[in-house]
């Protein structure tokens, strides 16, 4: 899943996930409120969907969802709003 970055600049954050894993649900939910009131978009990516890197399933497996903001890990099992959005305002870009 991707959230259009209408500047197609890359997103920010990221969020690994996997099919059928109530965390990852309410995971999203955080990321894509955050992200809205940020005016931000956001990639995610299934860990285990057909095509998936490998790695992704090692490096995460046991922790997803796993959210990063411009590369660095900001959370696991949990996503904290408040931690997510000060990440977001701290490298906040130019619009």
């Amino acid at each position: 899943m991707t959230t259009g970055d209408p500047s197609g600049r890359a997103p920010r954050v990221l969020l690994y996930s996997r099919a059928a894993c109530h965390l990852c649900d309410e995971a999203r939910d955080v990321v894509v409120q955050v992200c809205s009131d940020a005016g931000e978009s956001f990639d995610e990516i299934d860990i285990d969907a057909p095509g998936a890197d490998p790695a992704l399933r090692e490096e995460h497996g046991e922790h997803v969802p796993v959210v990063l903001v411009d590369g660095r890990q900001q959370g696991f099992w949990r996503v904290d709003a408040g931690r997510l959005a000060r990440a977001l305002a701290r490298g906040a870009r130019p619009r």
